[in-house]
């Protein structure tokens, strides 16, 4: 495998994340779906965190007062009030415009 690809290590079928391994010198790593809602829109994508241990719950990442922005890749971005959705492969989220945030109770598409 090349430097900086990701390769799936294990998907967790009870559970509502992807394990990956980076190749790039970085411990293993934790995908999770989660959803963000807004005044206005609802965002739903992929957050990496930890695999266990320090920082690895979602609440953890929002809680942390050093991060302002979460980024997220595999982003749905669609109006609360209905209508299309729009497909973004990375976005970031203000944590200050966030209302309500939740991981997703499905396990993500196996060709993630």
């Amino acid at each position: 495998m090349s430097p900086g690809r990701v390769s799936t290590q294990a998907i967790c079928a009870n559970c509502r994340y992807l394990r990956v391994t980076m190749d790039v010198g970085q411990k293993e790593r934790r995908v999770e779906r989660v959803q963000f809602e807004t005044d206005r829109q609802r965002v739903i994508g992929d957050v990496t965190l930890p695999p266990e241990g320090y920082q690895s719950r979602f609440s953890d990442s929002l809680n942390r007062p050093d991060v302002t922005f979460i980024p997220l890749v595999n982003a749905e971005v669609s109006s609360l009030m209905g209508g299309d959705i729009e497909r973004r492969p990375f976005m970031v989220i203000s944590k200050s415009h966030v209302r309500v945030a939740y991981p997703v109770d499905s396990a993500p598409p196996a060709s993630y």
